[in-house]
């Protein structure tokens, strides 16, 4: 059992947890899921420019904000994207940059247990308001499987499993493999949901992917994320 001073980074990262679900799943509401990954993905970024000490981590930083900017809706065409959706996929960005300083520490002092912990409290952000706007359907016997599934397949087990990730993998080899989340997510969007992107999307998209990739090539050897 970890001591006292071990649960503020604990309950930080359940909270920043819960928040950025919650946030990210809102933003998939009325936005693609592979736009929604790569705005999401600005977290990361911060996080990586924030520690960096190389000039050519901000010029990948550089190459990144361009692509972020080439999908954020400044312009009002076809092709536009909702401006609260993009809102709220930036603010699972925020959340995700918390998530992974604070996942860090709560893993550092709890081992994969952090990950049960972390659902459970991020829960309590985002179960009172499930139950606030929609309560009586949540619990319908139609809805209850597919929250289910929802709740392993995209929570429970990726998120022990990159809990494991991050102990156990050098910094460098986690943030490649983080890095192509944004494709493949456009790619099942396109797959699954039939979302099709414009080629100024893939493009911005790509620009994300690589600006991650060569943030990551160029950090620091380190033996792990950890």
């Amino acid at each position: 059992m970890a001591h006292g001073h071990a649960w503020p980074p604990l309950l930080a990262y359940g909270l920043s947890l819960g928040t950025m679900n919650l946030a990210f799943y809102m933003a998939l509401r009325t936005i693609p899921l592979g736009v929604a990954v790569a705005l999401e993905f600005s977290g990361p970024l911060a996080v990586s420019a924030i520690a960096s000490r190389r000039l050519s981590h901000f010029a990948w930083l550089a190459l990144a904000v361009a692509g972020l900017l080439l999908l954020l809706p400044f312009h009002v065409t076809s092709a536009s994207l909702d401006p609260e959706g993009v809102g709220f996929a930036l603010a699972a960005g925020g959340c995700w940059a918390l998530y992974i300083v604070c996942g860090q520490r709560a893993g550092a002092a709890h081992g994969v247990t952090a990950s049960a912990w972390g659902l459970l409290i991020g829960s309590l952000v985002a179960v009172p308001i499930g139950i606030a706007f929609d309560g009586r359907h949540l619990f319908s016997p139609a809805v209850l499987p597919r929250g289910l599934a929802v709740a392993v397949l995209a929570s429970a087990l990726p998120y022990t499993l990159e809990m494991y990730g991050l102990r156990r993998l050098p910094a460098r080899v986690f943030g490649t493999l983080m890095s192509l989340e944004p494709v493949i997510a456009a790619i099942a969007g396109l797959v699954f949901l039939h979302e099709h992107l414009t080629s100024v999307q893939w493009m911005a998209i790509g620009a994300v992917m690589i600006a991650s990739l060569g943030t990551t090539a160029g950090a620091e050897p380190g033996p792990r994320a950890t």
